[in-house]
This record gives C-alpha cells, sequence and structure tokens, in this order.
C-alpha cells in the first residue's frame, strides 16, 4: 500500500464524509462526553505570566482529575485550582515549572509531586501548553496529568533494593580481602605486642619508656584494627544468647560519663520497661552501640562544640521485635557521603581520629 492510500485510509477512518454537516450542538455534546469520560486528569485554566506570583484560575477540570487530586467528581471546577502554591509540595520545583512553562510555551511528561486535598501527596506526570489571553500577563493553560504515584514508589523500591545489592556485593567481596590481610597482620602485631611488654618491664630512661609506651599504644590500637577487620569479615565466632538490652545499653553508656562530662554531651536514656529479652551476641551490640555513640558525639563536638544524645528503647508488637534507637542533635550526614558511610576505611575526620572502620563494623553486625 502506498503512502496516498495510506492517507487515504486514515482520512476515512477519522474524518466521516460528511463531518461539515455534523451540528456545533453534537460537536460539543462528543467533546463535554470525552472529557468526562477520560482516565487521566484534564484541566483547562489560566496562569500569571509572573510565575512567583499565585494569580489564576480554572476553567474546566475533568472528575478524573478532581478524583486525582482527592475532590469528589461532583467539585465545582473553578474550586479545583492547580497552579496555586499550595499545591505543591515544593516551592521551587512549581517556579521551575512554571518558569520553563512560560518561557517555552510547552512540556511533557514532566513530573511533578502535588498535594492532594487530604494532604498526601501525588506523583503526576504533566503534559501541558500555554498560550497568551490576548495582550494582558495572562496565559491560558491546557495539561492532561497523569497519576505515575505507583510507577514511581516501584522504580525507587528497585533503586533502593539495587543499592542494597550494590552494597552486598561489595561487603562480601572486600570481607574475603580484609580477612586475609587481617590474619597476615596478627603475627607480626602480636611479636611487637610481646616485644614492647617484655621490654616495658626492664628499668630504663625517661626517653625509653616514652618510647615503649608510644609502641604499645600503637600496636594496641593496631590489634583493635585488626579485630574489626576480623569482624566485619565476619570470622570471629559470634556467642547469641537470651540478653535484657536495656542491661547492655547501661553498661556500654557506662564506658563513656567521663568523656561525656567533659565533652559537654547531655545524654538522655528513655528505656522501655518490661522489654522482652532479645536472642543476640551481647558483645556486638555493645559494639555497634558504641560505634554510634561515638559516632554522634564526635559529629556534634565538630559542628556545635557540645550536643545532646538520645538513646532510646521500645517493643514494637507489631513485627516481634525489641528497637534501639540512637539519635543525636548534630548536622547530620551531607547527601553527597550518604553512600559511603559504610564503606571500609572511608571517613570524614582528622587523620588519626578515625579509622573508618566503625560503621562498616556496626553494618556489618546488624546485617
Amino acid at each position: 500500500m502506498d503512502g496516498g492510500t495510506c492517507g487515504a485510509a486514515y482520512n476515512r477512518l477519522v474524518v466521516p464524509a460528511d463531518s461539515k454537516h455534523i451540528p456545533d450542538r453534537q460537536r460539543a455534546t462528543a467533546f463535554a462526553r470525552f472529557f468526562e469520560a477520560v482516565h487521566e486528569g484534564v484541566y483547562i485554566g489560566t496562569i500569571s505570566r509572573q510565575v512567583e506570583t499565585s494569580g489564576g484560575g480554572t476553567v474546566a477540570a475533568n472528575p478524573h482529575l478532581k478524583i486525582m487530586l482527592g475532590y469528589p467528581p461532583e467539585t465545582p471546577d473553578d474550586e479545583v485550582v492547580l497552579f496555586r502554591p499550595e499545591r505543591f509540595v515544593d516551592a521551587s520545583a512549581r517556579t521551575a515549572f512554571l518558569t520553563r512553562l512560560v518561557n517555552e510555551g510547552a512540556v511533557s511528561d514532566y513530573l511533578l509531586r502535588l498535594i492532594r486535598r487530604d494532604g498526601e501527596s501525588v506523583w503526576v506526570e504533566v503534559t501541558a501548553r500555554a498560550d497568551r489571553v490576548g495582550r494582558g500577563t495572562s496565559l491560558r493553560v491546557e495539561a492532561l496529568l497523569r497519576d505515575v504515584s505507583e510507577r514511581k514508589r516501584l522504580d525507587d523500591q528497585s533503586r533502593d533494593l539495587y543499592l542494597q545489592l550494590l552494597q552486598a556485593e561489595k561487603m562480601a567481596a572486600l570481607g574475603q580481602t580484609i580477612s586475609g590481610v587481617a590474619h597476615e597482620l596478627n603475627n607480626p602485631l602480636a611479636t611487637i605486642l610481646s616485644w614492647a611488654e617484655r621490654l616495658a618491664e626492664r628499668a630504663g630512661d625517661a626517653t625509653t619508656r616514652r618510647g615503649l609506651d608510644v609502641i604499645l599504644g600503637e600496636s594496641e590500637r593496631a590489634a583493635r584494627i585488626v579485630r574489626n577487620l576480623l569482624t566485619f569479615a565476619r570470622k570471629r565466632q559470634s556467642t547469641r544468647s537470651l540478653i535484657d538490652l536495656n542491661q547492655i545499653v547501661k553498661e556500654t553508656m557506662a564506658l563513656r560519663p567521663y568523656e561525656q562530662r567533659t565533652l559537654n554531651i547531655d545524654v538522655l536514656s528513655a528505656l522501655a520497661s518490661g522489654l522482652p529479652p532479645v536472642f543476640a551476641d551481647a558483645h556486638q551490640i555493645q559494639q555497634v552501640l558504641l560505634n554510634l555513640v561515638i559516632n554522634a558525639e564526635q559529629a556534634m563536638l565538630t559542628a556545635n562544640g557540645r550536643g545532646s544524645l538520645v538513646i532510646r528503647t521500645w517493643h514494637d508488637a507489631d513485627h516481634d521485635a525489641v528497637v534501639l534507637q540512637v539519635s543525636d542533635d548534630g548536622p547530620g550526614i551531607p547527601p553527597e557521603v550518604k553512600s559511603k558511610i559504610f564503606d571500609p576505611f572511608f571517613t570524614t575526620k582528622e587523620t588519626g581520629k578515625g579509622t573508618g572502620l566503625g560503621l562498616t563494623v556496626a553494618y556489618a553486625i546488624v546485617q
């Protein structure tokens, strides 16, 4: 079939031969039926060309759009004003969207997060065009909106799952390598510690003693790093039993009162009474909590010179679990480093202030 035949077939399907004779009233009725029945949000309205203003109004909004935004289908059209500031979750997103619409005259599949009448949010894709109304400062907007909330939720879940799998693969590969390195370091470290302890028992001048103290201190620090590496690599045996989580919290926090007092850290423990026992390794839970607490202290001190730390426990009956929560009033984690905080040896602290293994070990234990 050649191009001319295709065109003829298309014309026969879409434009009846007697279409010129269809009365305007019938056309309007057919359009109104389509407007009411289409399963996409359809909006016709006006906005000001000054996008920072909240002016504008609704000419027409179909029932599907009203339902999408949480209104009953019979709601008067002029009550559904689409582009007012309060309709947008993010004010800057509104500005960016309207600026592009005004400047380019049209948008296609533009993703926005809007607020429904009930306060919930909905993700929509907007295809719209805008034309100037006469010589004024208003624009007539015709928009088609599609609810993509479910697709956005699935996309976010897929991305989160991908990141979790990526992290798991990275940890598995690093675990094998780190385990071998840690075992190789154990033997020379044991020798260094043994000889340093023997020499420290002998009489010597002050300089020698200071040197031996440094050797002992740094060797013990290196040994702690090796132990953390082995914990991360899951090569150490864990001993699980039924434990009282509140008791573990109290014992762990008893290790830090001097530091917290001298560093101006206020600690509030909100431990729920009557917690059921949990099946876990007490030493590992203590290690996780200690790492979180020390991280929080250092972050608060760096940002504010002081801080408040809150440690809570409670029983989540719905999930048959006991929850331990550590909160602080520090600056939080910058978005650009969130994906790296569990990586071995990654740290934002000054050289010598951290090994970059605290959260790595905590992550491995929790997993």
